[in-house]
């Protein structure tokens, strides 16, 4: 039998054991919970981070407005985009609108107001304006948060920085309708160009001559010389067009060695016929005088023929073919003449 005094003990100890263990394992587990606590801070953190890092990297930020009041929360990347410094200054709805380029204001606002208005999303590119002077491209797009009444009391969105993309937009657009060697309008240049010409004149009742030009001569240079020498021609000739023509006027070059000029505000009548005399007679001249070139002095000759809207066509196709004959009529008759379209 074992002793009372000896089972009391052992009884003892073992609950001091098991207190202790316990104890440790209530310290364990707060230890436990506190180190879990600070990974998750940590997590956020670095997720907050990571979030701030994608939004400048990717150019874009969130903005949260409170309609009725000139408080305006933005993300960090917004600051950017507008020019400032994280924390150089407090962003407010008249902030905001000071810095939307002044020609972009009006429509800015009404995006928003139709926004709050219908519910419509709010999607606006517009420009902003920089302290330096400088001009941004931005893209922002949004909603409305209505109260439990229904009432519209803030908006919230994203903004986008697309100057780059606005950039490379005209680029292409650039590339898409202006000849490469000579900067000139190609044939879908002259062709958007002519369509507006002629759009006004129906609209003013004015004429539109249409002068379709081809070199004399310029295939011998090139076959002699080579296409660097014969793009110098094309250049010169370029040159010297776009410095006969008047503002108002346009000239193209629609493949190899033809070129085509618009030109308006004619006058009608009898004073046409001498105008376009004038004219096809000083373009001629001007491009018959010999140009220097890296192999020397060279000459070409040219041929010219013209169409005028509306006398001798009411459509755009039509007088671009009446031009064209014209023009091979004056090359069957000899260097460095003109021919005006008889048709109507």
């Amino acid at each position: 039998m074992i002793p009372d005094w000896l089972a009391a003990s052992a009884v003892v100890v073992l609950l001091t054991l098991l207190v202790g263990a316990w104890r440790r394992e209530r310290r364990l587990r707060a230890r436990l919970r506190d180190t879990e606590a600070t990974l998750a801070r940590e997590r956020r953190a670095d997720d907050v981070e990571r979030y701030q890092r994608s939004q400048y990297f990717a150019r874009i930020g969130t903005w949260d407005w409170d309609i009725d009041t000139e408080q305006l929360y933005w993300s960090e990347a917004i600051y950017g985009m507008f020019g400032y410094q994280v924390g150089e200054i407090t962003p407010s709805y008249e902030l905001f609108c000071n810095s939307v380029h002044p020609d972009d204001r009006a429509q800015v606002r009404a995006g928003e107001l139709r926004c709050i208005q219908t519910g419509e999303n709010h999607d606006e590119e517009y420009r902003v304006v920089w302290p330096d002077g400088s001009v941004r491209w931005l893209r922002e797009t949004g909603n409305i948060v209505r109260n439990a009444n229904g009432v519209a009391v803030r908006m919230m969105g994203v903004v986008r920085d697309i100057t780059e993309e606005k950039a490379s937009a005209s680029q292409l657009q650039q590339l898409a309708h202006h000849d490469a060697l000579t900067g000139l309008p190609n044939r879908l240049g002259l062709e958007r160009h002519l369509s507006h010409s002629l759009e006004q004149a129906r609209a003013s009742g004015a004429r539109v001559a249409l002068v379709f030009l081809d070199l004399n001569g310029f295939k011998a240079i090139n076959d002699l010389h080579g296409h660097a020498i014969g793009d110098q021609v094309l250049m010169s000739t370029a040159g010297r067009l776009k410095q006969l023509l008047r503002a108002a006027d346009t000239v193209a070059r629609i493949g190899g060695d033809e070129f085509v000029l618009i030109l308006e505000g004619l006058p009608p009548g009898h004073g046409l016929a001498v105008e376009l005399q004038v004219i096809c007679k000083r373009i001629l001249t001007v491009l018959a005088t010999p140009m220097p070139s890296s192999v020397g002095t060279l000459q070409v000759g040219s041929s010219l023929g013209v169409a005028v809207f509306p006398d001798h066509a009411a459509s755009m196709d039509t007088l671009i073919h009446h031009a064209d004959l014209a023009m091979y009529e004056a090359k069957r008759s000899g260097d460095n003449q003109y021919r005006v379209s008889a048709s109507s």
